[in-house]
């Protein structure tokens, strides 16, 4: 049984992938640059989410507007534990999440075909004091997911979930290091 509170990425040795959804107009100049460039939003938190399905519900496949692209960011695994060392669940007393230099909030993940599971999916919001660090530092490479994207939700419409589901990297638990569970654990 997977546990309630658990992260689970697409990662290696060195880094994990997180996703995010962008307006064209961001993720092309990103993905031109190979890396984060304005019009993206050096002034505000910036969500990543180590959950490929829980960005597809957020995102409504690609199709919501503003979030018609979907980028998975390559970050250190470095930087993620660091961001993490720096988090704040939303739930903590609002004056120490309005100091927090990151927030952490569970989600419910969800199935292939958008329905809450009974776990829950990390997303972890980078603050205006990291945002510099995450793009300069953390990022390794950008890739845009939005052709597969829309050619799995084709499939899912035409009932080939399974095939759809080929198209998506596996995520497994993350291995986190035991000070950081405390941080992101929302039992704690």
């Amino acid at each position: 049984m997977t546990p309630r509170y658990q992260v689970r990425a697409d990662f290696d040795a060195r880094s994990i992938v997180v996703y995010q959804a962008y307006a064209p107009v961001i993720a092309e100049g990103a993905l031109r640059a190979g890396r984060f460039v304005a019009p993206f939003s050096f002034d505000r938190m910036t969500w990543i989410k180590p959950s490929l399905m829980w960005l597809m519900h957020r995102s409504n496949w690609a199709r919501r507007a503003g979030q018609e692209r979907v980028l998975a960011v390559r970050m250190t695994r470095e930087g993620w534990e660091e961001a993490l060392s720096r988090a704040v669940l939303t739930t903590a007393d609002p004056a120490a999440v309005a100091r927090a230099a990151v927030h952490v909030q569970w989600d419910p993940e969800r199935s292939l075909r958008g329905a809450a599971l009974n776990h829950y999916s990390i997303q972890v919001g980078i603050g205006r004091r990291l945002i510099r660090t995450f793009t300069d530092d953390w990022i390794v490479n950008l890739t845009d997911l939005t052709p597969r994207i829309r050619k799995a939700s084709a499939l899912i419409q035409t009932g080939h979930a399974a095939r759809a589901r080929r198209l998506f990297p596996a995520e497994r638990a993350y291995p986190m290091p035991r000070a950081l569970e405390v941080v992101v654990s929302p039992g704690s």
